[in-house]
């Protein structure tokens, strides 16, 4: 217990100081705030209604997958390159402070950030969009919590191939990309060609869209919405996908990330 409270503790601070920093970075702000709030707008405007879901629950739906990307993802990047490039990474290791609570506590303010967000969508779909009640909250939850942790890896992972904050822009650009274009966002999965609509299955983003789904509408919009057991039996492929993406990026992490400079 007396272990866990001290993790906590450095968790918190290192978590405290990175608010003050992304507070005073316009950019990095605008960047974890501005993407999903923009396609608001962009979802309100379509009409039609995809994959057999009302437009609004499938598009609201799709913008929780879109925080993670946005808020999460392409935020952290940047910020832990800016903090390598600092040496801030490099002197925070000289303390009793582990590898994992110095990634966790760096990540803290991007994660609530973006749980924050999904809360937000939630209760305004619920609200303003006539938008259900989520049929299994512990479904949805676990698909929020689970594909921040895994995108918290996959940023770990990207900027320990990009050199500089400039560049993280670049190098996020393909994963970017794929997950808005191909993890059923928008667009329903069922609606692309076969094959396409499998291998996309498969990306990071997917199976998260799928567990908030599933979680929120008790279906992902290919089949007639389950009750609250049934959706656990549904959860269980996305959840499997998920998992061994956060393994895969737990991996790369441990081999690769950069704690300071390249010299």
């Amino acid at each position: 217990m007396t272990h866990l409270t001290g993790t906590m503790r450095r968790i918190r601070a290192i978590g405290r100081a990175e608010l003050t920093l992304l507070l005073r970075d316009g950019m990095a702000l605008c960047n974890a705030v501005v993407p999903p709030l923009a396609i608001v707008g962009l979802a309100a405007a379509a009409k039609a209604d995809p994959g057999g879901l009302p437009g609004n629950a499938f598009r609201v739906t799709g913008l929780l997958g879109l925080v993670l990307v946005g808020a999460v993802y392409f935020t952290l990047v940047g910020t832990y390159v800016a903090r390598r490039e600092r040496l801030v990474l490099k002197r925070l290791r000289v303390g009793e402070i582990t590898d994992v609570e110095i990634l966790t506590g760096t990540a803290s303010p991007a994660i609530v950030l973006a749980l924050a967000q999904i809360v937000v969508f939630t209760v305004a779909g619920a609200v303003f969009l006539g938008l259900p009640v989520p049929v299994n909250a512990p479904v949805l939850v676990l698909g929020a919590l689970g594909g921040a942790g895994v995108f918290v890896l996959l940023a770990a992972a990207s900027a320990a191939f990009t050199r500089t904050v400039e560049l993280a822009q670049v190098t996020t650009m393909p994963l970017v990309l794929a997950c808005l274009l191909g993890s059923g966002l928008m667009m329903p999965l069922d609606d692309l060609p076969g094959w396409v609509g499998e291998v996309v299955r498969f990306l990071p983003l997917t199976p998260a869209v799928e567990l908030m789904r599933l979680g929120w509408l008790g279906t992902t919009g290919a089949g007639a919405p389950v009750g609250f057991v049934a959706v656990f039996a549904a959860a269980a492929g996305p959840v499997a996908i998920l998992a061994a993406w956060a393994a895969l990026g737990a991996v790369a992490v441990r081999r690769r990330f950069r704690w300071e400079p390249r010299r």
